[in-house]
C-alpha cells in the first residue's frame, strides 16, 4: 500500500492565500459595516500579538548583542556607520522619488478639483505638534526619563537607548553581570519560540487586514489616482532592484540570497503594511544568515525609526505630485528645499501612526501647497503605504548585512548553510 506525504503550505504560500481571499471577501463586502468590522478586528487582533512580543525582544536581544561585544569605542563605531549609512541612504531615496516625479510629471495628467476629498482629521493634530518639534527636542526624547513608561506606550528609541547602557553596564560589572545576560538569553529564546507560534495566525491576519482595505476603499479608489500609484510602486522598484543592488554589489554579498532569506516577511510587511509585525521574524532570520546578534540587535530596531526608504520615496513624490496638480512650479532651490526638510521631518516623526502621510502634512506647506490637497490623495494612501513598508523592510535587512560586513561580523560559512536549509 503506498502512502502519500503532503507537505505543509510554507508560511509565504498561506500568507499569499490569506491576501488573496482578503481582496475577495473585501470585494464581496464593499462598503458591508459588519463584515468589515470582523477583518478589522482579524488584523488587528494579529498586529496587537506582534507588539506584545517585539518590546521584550528588542530589549532581551540589544542588552546581551551590547554586553557581549562589551566596548564602548566599537559600539560607537557601529553607531555612527550606521547612521550615517541611514542618512544616506534615507536622502538617496527621497532624490529619486523626487528625480522620478519630474521625469513623469504625474500630478499635470489630473485635474485636482476633480478628485474625491477623504477625511484626515486624525492625522491633523500629530502634524500639528511635530511641526514645532525641533532637532533638540527629537534628540532630548530618545533618552527616556522612565523606562518602563516608554516600554509601556511602545516607544522604541528610549528603549534602545537604555537597552545599550543597561548593556553597557552588564558588561563593565564582570562576571556578576553573566547571571542578566543568561536570564536575558533565555528570555530572547522564549521570545521567538512565541514568535513562531504567533506567526500562525499571520495568514489569517493579513486576510483581515486586506480585506478591511479593499471592503472599506474599494478598487475604485484606486481609478482616479491609478498613474501616481503605478508610477510610486515602479520608483520603488527602481531603488530596491538598481540602488539597493549597487550597495550589495560594493559590499561584496548577493542580494537575491539576501532577498530569499527574507521573502516572506516582505509578503508580511506588503500585506499588513505593519513593519512592526516582521520585526521578530527579521532579527532571528538575519542572525541565522550570519550577522552577529550585536549588529542586528542594534541595527533593525534603530532602522524602523532612522531609516524608512520606501517611505521616504513616498513623502518625494507625492510632494512633487500635489505641486504639479495645482500648477505650482518647483525651482531647483526649492526642490533642494523640500529635499532638506524631509530628511528632517522624517526622523522626527517616524513611529507615529500614519508617519508618512503626517510629514507630508508637515512638509507641503514649505512648497506652497494647501494642506486640503492631501485630502485628495488620502484615499490611495494605504495601497502605497503597503509598498512603502515592504521597501523599508528590505533597507533595514541590507543595512544588517552592510554593517555586519563592514565589521567583518558576517559568517559566509553560516549564511551558505542557512540558504540550503530554506531551499531544501
Amino acid at each position: 500500500m503506498k502512502h502519500y506525504r503532503f507537505t505543509r503550505l510554507s508560511l509565504g504560500w498561506q500568507i499569499v492565500i490569506g491576501l488573496v481571499l482578503g481582496i475577495i471577501a473585501g470585494g464581496i463586502f464593499y462598503h458591508n459595516k459588519a463584515a468589515i468590522t470582523v477583518m478589522q478586528n482579524l488584523g488587528t487582533m494579529f498586529i496587537s500579538l506582534i507588539q506584545m512580543i517585539v518590546l521584550p525582544i528588542v530589549v532581551s536581544c540589544l542588552t546581551v548583542g551590547i554586553a557581549n561585544m562589551g566596548d564602548i569605542h566599537k559600539l560607537g563605531r557601529i553607531g555612527g556607520k550606521t547612521l550615517i549609512y541611514f542618512e544616506v541612504m534615507t536622502t538617496v531615496a527621497i532624490a529619486l522619488g523626487l528625480v522620478i516625479g519630474n521625469i513623469t510629471h504625474p500630478g499635470t495628467f489630473i485635474d485636482i478639483h476633480q478628485l474625491q476629498s477623504t477625511d484626515i482629521s486624525q492625522y491633523m493634530s500629530t502634524a500639528k505638534s511635530a511641526s514645532h518639534t525641533g532637532i533638540w527636542d527629537t534628540i532630548m526624547g530618545i533618552i527616556p526619563t522612565n523606562f518602563f513608561k516608554a516600554l509601556s506606550t511602545g516607544d522604541m528609541m528610549p528603549v534602545i537607548f537604555f537597552s545599550v547602557f543597561f548593556g553597557l553596564g552588564t558588561a563593565a560589572i564582570g562576571k556578576r553581570g553573566q547571571i542578566v545576560i543568561d536570564f536575558l538569553q533565555a528570555t530572547s529564546e522564549v521570545m521567538f519560540k512565541v514568535t513562531n507560534w504567533v506567526m500562525k495566525f499571520a495568514p489569517i491576519g493579513v486576510f483581515g487586514l486586506i480585506g478591511m482595505t479593499v471592503g472599506e476603499m474599494g478598487f475604485s479608489a484606486l481609478a482616479p489616482l491609478g498613474l501616481f500609484v503605478l508610477i510610486a510602486y515602479g520608483t520603488m522598484i527602481i531603488f530596491v532592484v538598481v540602488i539597493m543592488g549597487i550597495v550589495a554589489r560594493i559590499f561584496g554579498f548577493k542580494f537575491w540570497a539576501l532577498m530569499d532569506v527574507i521573502k516572506e516577511e516582505i509578503g508580511i510587511a506588503f500585506s499588513t503594511a505593519s513593519s512592526e509585525a516582521t520585526l521578530p521574524r527579521l532579527m532571528d532570520k538575519m542572525q541565522k544568515y550570519g550577522v552577529s546578534k550585536g549588529i542586528v540587535s542594534f541595527v533593525i530596531p534603530t532602522g524602523y525609526t532612522f531609516n524608512l526608504d520606501g517611505s521616504a520615496i513616498y513623502q518625494s513624490l507625492a510632494a512633487l505630485f500635489l505641486a504639479q496638480a495645482y500648477g505650482i512650479h518647483l525651482t531647483l532651490g526649492h526642490q533642494i528645499t523640500l529635499l532638506v526638510v524631509l530628511m528632517i521631518t522624517s526622523k522626527g516623526m517616524a513611529g507615529v501612526p500614519g508617519a508618512s502621510f503626517v510629514v507630508l502634512l508637515a512638509t507641503v506647506s514649505t512648497i506652497g501647497v494647501p494642506m486640503s490637497g492631501l485630502t485628495f490623495i488620502a484615499g490611495i494612501d494605504r495601497f502605497v503605504d503597503m509598498g512603502r513598508t515592504a521597501v523599508n523592510v528590505v533597507g533595514n535587512s541590507l543595512a544588517t548585512m552592510v554593517i555586519g560586513k563592514s565589521e567583518n561580523e558576517f559568517d559566509e560559512a553560516k549564511s551558505e548553510q542557512y540558504l540550503a536549509e530554506i531551499k531544501s
